[in-house]
């Protein structure tokens, strides 16, 4: 039987992950997460697996063969958050444990398929997977760059253009702007589209940033990718185990915060019989709000991201993803069904 690690099971990305291999029948899953916010034993509670560790343990334990023989090890367990300062800690959770989890894969055998992040790009205008484009403007953004510098280095530098060869599998996925079920417990980095969610529903109107960057009040651009979409293209590489490197996964299309406010107020306002609004119709009817940019982020957000998939479909990967009108969609409908 396939046995199978996630690290950070109890969060967004790594629970929803948990979702899919259970979909496929694959259930002999070693959970492992810190649950000190306990709240999030929610994400796990309706999944099925096969044990839980806490991760103060369990990479000693791993590293020394206490869980036999590990098919993969999907590895989205790190601080997350763009606004942490402590760069200490940000670097031995995001940096040093990750690199130990990789000589541990490589010592027992298991393929590793790991979170990145497009926070590696920070400044850049082109998303493409190569060194000149890589400009972090945080600390997180730099913690992820570096583990992925050292795979390039562990795996040769052109380890994203060939097969496995010199090492097991590794697989690193610069995540751009995930969304979906499973992040209410993210607090303020929970996405755009949870957020505007709880507004309309206490406040009758969802927020926007207004004029930052040269972009118009709400019309800074993302890559916005629907967290099923993330799962589909994770587990297309567990089925090629061949395929390693380092990729891009959004969708390949930029789009501006106001595709998601108004996708949000439209579908809560269908599920209450009211017409659909254009954005326009929106803010003029004041159910959507544009608010002063936060000093905080001057300096330090990206007003555009956009994924190159070269890379990604090159390998034969040709997954359609959602756009924000489908996706944004599915998770309000998503959310207002737990909520009702």
């Amino acid at each position: 039987m396939t046995r199978i690690v996630v690290t950070g099971a109890a969060g967004f990305i790594g629970s929803n992950i948990i979702k899919g291999l259970n979909a496929r029948g694959i259930d002999d899953i070693i959970a492992v997460d810190d649950l000190t916010q306990g709240d999030k034993f929610r994400n796990l509670a309706p999944l099925r697996i096969a044990d839980y560790v806490d991760a103060d343990t369990f990479y000693d334990a791993f590293a020394g063969g206490s869980y036999g023989q590990i098919e993969a090890v999907f590895h989205e367990g790190a601080c997350s958050d763009t606004m942490e300062l402590d760069g200490k800690y940000m670097m031995s959770n995001n940096y040093t444990l990750s690199c130990d989890l990789f000589q541990a894969c490589q010592k027992r055998g298991a393929r590793l398929l790991y979170a990145s992040s497009a926070a590696t790009y920070g400044g850049s205008d082109t998303f493409r997977e190569d060194p000149a484009f890589e400009h972090p403007l945080n600390v997180y953004g730099y913690s992820k760059l570096l583990f992925d510098q050292r795979m390039r280095r562990e795996c040769g530098n052109h380890f994203q253009r060939t097969k496995a060869g010199k090492t097991n599998q590794v697989v690193g996925f610069r995540y751009f702007n995930v969304y979906g079920p499973h992040e209410q417990h993210k607090g303020r980095m929970a996405s755009v589209a949870f957020h505007q969610f709880n507004q309309f529903r206490s406040d009758g109107k969802v927020k926007l940033f207004g004029e930052y960057g040269g972009y118009p009040a709400g019309g800074q651009m993302r890559d916005f990718v629907f967290i099923d979409d993330v799962v589909a293209v994770n587990l297309w590489f567990f089925d090629h185990p061949g395929e390693s490197g380092i990729y891009n996964l959004g969708t390949g299309n930029a789009q501006p915060f106001n595709d998601i406010a108004i996708t949000v107020v439209n579908t809560l306002r269908e599920q209450n019989g009211e017409g659909v609004l254009s954005a326009e119709q929106a803010v003029s009817q004041g159910l959507i709000e544009y608010i002063a940019f936060p000093d905080a982020l001057q300096g330090k957000y990206q007003s555009y991201t956009q994924a190159d998939l070269s890379a990604l479909r090159s390998t034969g990967c040709d997954h359609v993803f959602a756009n924000v009108q489908q996706g944004v969609r599915q998770y309000v409908q998503a959310l207002s069904t737990a909520q009702s």
